[in-house]
């Protein structure tokens, strides 16, 4: 049984930094696509950056760029976003999720597996 699990969410100031993980289980990150997705109160669940699965191809959101990172460790089985420079509007549930296909896509309805969440809050 394939499980994600994220940690690493919390509050923080505008302009700080946070590294959130996503651990698999039941599975490699090697077989996916990684992505990060979030979802902000009465809002749709958002694209945020994803990760081929040759590692070779990082995409990110247009509001992200240049401030969050993805990546990944093979030895814990699990990828990572950093985020830096972080705005209340950052603010939000994020979700990591793997997809099948090699370079994942910017749908959520592309991605089989989802995790639990973490909380982000970006203080103003």
């Amino acid at each position: 049984q394939v499980q994600l699990v994220e940690s690493g969410g919390g509050w923080v100031q505008t302009g700080g930094s946070l590294k959130l993980s996503c651990t698999l289980s039941g599975s490699s990150i090697r077989d996916y696509a990684m992505a990060w997705f979030r979802q902000a109160p009465r809002k749709e669940r958002d694209f945020v950056v994803r990760l081929s699965r040759s590692g070779a191809n990082r995409y990110h959101a247009f509001d992200v760029r240049g401030r969050f990172t993805i990546s990944r460790s093979y030895a814990e089985n699990s990828v990572y976003l950093q985020m830096n420079s972080l705005k209340p509007e950052d603010t939000a549930v994020y979700y990591c999720a793997t997809s099948g296909s090699g370079c994942g896509s910017e749908n959520a309805r592309d991605y089989n597996y989802w995790g639990q969440g973490t909380q982000v809050t970006v203080s103003s």
